[in-house]
């Protein structure tokens, strides 16, 4: 059995196990890592049976992030403030701790792009798990951030969530139409399904930075989309998921894995 696992639906897709794998050659730590494919109504059984028996870490993908939180009994501060978790670490005690490795993942590979700057303004597109994760570290950074989603109802919950720790508002998607941003981040899964968000063109202009926290080989449906309308700065998720994937790993081991020749193996 495996005692590190990543949770998720649809999951066939994931490059974690293959990551952790690498990571567990380079540090010579035992870390026997896996998938494990959950029904959309099925999270918390699958994750209470695989701690019960004997896991210790998991990391949560789409769409369970709200309902790892919820199955937590402690939370590290940027866990407790987005609402959501994609890590879980058994401790010593047996209680479960959840924290949030996607937002500075997120950051750390906007970075390592140049893909964001103090004072930017940025469209956040979904208004989930994701998108909860990844606004903290955005926020911090001093970027300005627009979130917009299907449902303005969740949107606007989301930005007032976050109104004390920064600059945040929302915006009805239909209203987007004339406005003018720095960087958009699809955070929905829509591309996980060759689908795209409904947004106007308008938005596109020749010096706009888009990224998709979903990653495939070829470009997402996002980005081809944004690439035709001319924008040329484009990036999927798969930084954010080895950043991620490495912060995950230090909670659990206390050791930072080096990253540098893993963007070289996933190409």
């Amino acid at each position: 059995m495996f005692k590190f696992a990543v949770f998720g639906n649809p999951i066939y897709h994931s490059k974690s196990p293959f990551i952790h794998n690498e990571f567990a050659k380079q540090t010579g730590i035992q870390h026997t890592y896996g998938s494990i494919y959950v029904p959309i109504d099925g999270f918390l059984q699958s994750i209470s049976s695989f701690f019960s028996q004997g896991g210790l870490g998991a990391n949560i993908t789409l769409p369970f992030k709200q309902q790892a939180f919820e199955f937590t009994d402690e939370l590290s501060e940027r866990a407790y403030y987005s609402g959501a978790v994609n890590t879980l670490k058994k401790l010593d005690n047996g209680k479960i701790f959840g924290d949030n490795t996607d937002g500075i993942g997120l950051l750390s590979d906007l970075q390592r792009l140049k893909m964001v700057n103090c004072g930017d303004k940025v469209l956040i597109i979904g208004a989930g798990g994701a998108a909860r994760g990844i606004i903290l570290p955005l926020l911090t950074l001093g970027t300005i951030i627009t979130i917009t989603n299907r449902t303005d109802v969740k949107s606007h919950r989301l930005a007032n969530h976050f109104k004390h720790n920064g600059n945040i508002t929302s915006c009805n998607i239909n209203q987007l139409n004339g406005k003018k941003f720095d960087l958009i981040i699809n955070s929905t899964s829509s591309s996980s399904i060759g689908q795209i968000p409904i947004l106007p063109i308008s938005l596109i202009h020749n010096k706009l930075r888009c990224y998709d926290v979903f990653y495939q080989k070829k470009l997402t449906s996002f980005l081809y989309w944004c690439q035709k309308k001319g924008c040329n700065y484009l990036s999927d998720g798969l930084g954010m998921l080895i950043y991620q994937a490495a912060y995950s790993f230090k909670l659990w081991h206390g050791i930072m894995p080096n990253i540098t020749n893993m963007f070289i193996k996933l190409k």
